[in-house]
């Protein structure tokens, strides 16, 4: 198993360029086609109740303006996509996500950007990982700001025995193959390994170099206890399941999803 076809999403924001440069190397090391998308609804004027608005009031502006956004976020994507030898642009005037999530029947994977605090995108045409990761149906990775290499020599694979966490594990196999050194790292204070060598055991059947660590919490939850154990090994991957609670839950109250993607500072490989 390969990835042969990567979906990066696209916005004009200055955070863009560094995220397509990352896919767009990650493209060629794996000779993989690379797919830029990016979508805009245009906020068009309502009328309130049963009125409507009179036709042409500034909505060809508004159209123009989102057609001249798209068109800033296909030129970032074609410069800064250039390591890579496939490439291929998709845009359209509609909500984000859903054109991401069409497009995605397109790709192995889908790389999104980290866009800030609390998961909330910071631009119209930005798409929210959280947003992605529940509508796209493929593994999504996270790209957080200004990163713009992958080497995934090292990775960490954050496992609970969960439906996310076991698809997480094979939809990350064309990483973890890769890879010089993989840590599987379970945050329990229970000290049974026995999940986690059937883990370890299962990836040495796929040819992964895996060793397993249990990890106490740290008392800081387990997401830090996660990102402490992977600053330790010199990671620059984290592979994880996505949302094994509600996402409304993990909103309010929070949970390892949310606080990963409002803190990690490095590049996590997400399934849902």
């Amino acid at each position: 198993m390969s990835y042969a076809s990567i979906i990066v999403a696209v916005d004009p924001g200055e955070q863009a360029a560094p995220r397509v440069t990352l896919a767009a190397h990650l493209a060629r090391r794996l000779d993989a086609r690379l797919i830029g998308v990016a979508a805009w609804g245009p906020d068009y004027p309502r009328g309130f109740g049963e009125t409507s608005v009179p036709t042409g009031y500034g909505v060809e502006e508004i159209r123009q303006k989102a057609l001249d956004e798209l068109k800033s976020a296909e030129e970032a994507f074609r410069l800064a996509a250039e390591p890579a030898e496939q490439t291929e642009w998709r845009s359209e005037l509609m909500e984000t996500v859903t054109f991401l999530a069409e497009q995605s029947r397109a790709a192995d994977i889908v790389v999104v950007g980290r866009q800030g605090t609390n998961d909330r995108p910071h631009l119209v045409a930005a798409v929210s990982p959280g947003n992605a990761l529940m509508a796209v149906g493929k593994p999504v990775l996270v790209v957080p700001r200004g990163v713009e290499r992958l080497s995934a020599s090292r990775v960490v694979v954050a496992w609970k025995n969960t439906m996310q966490s076991r698809r997480a594990i094979s939809d990350a196999m064309p990483f973890l193959k890769l890879a010089e050194a993989v840590q599987v790292v379970q945050v329990t204070d229970d000290g049974d390994r026995t999940e986690l060598d059937d883990v370890v055991a299962y990836l040495g059947l796929h040819g992964v170099k895996a060793a397993g660590i249990l990890k106490a919490s740290n008392g800081g939850g387990t997401a830090e206890t996660l990102l402490d154990a992977t600053e330790g090994f010199g990671a620059d991957l984290i592979v994880s399941g996505a949302f094994g609670y509600s996402r409304l839950r993990e909103w309010f109250f929070g949970g390892v999803t949310r606080n990963l993607l409002d803190h990690s500072p490095i590049c996590c490989l997400m399934s849902h």
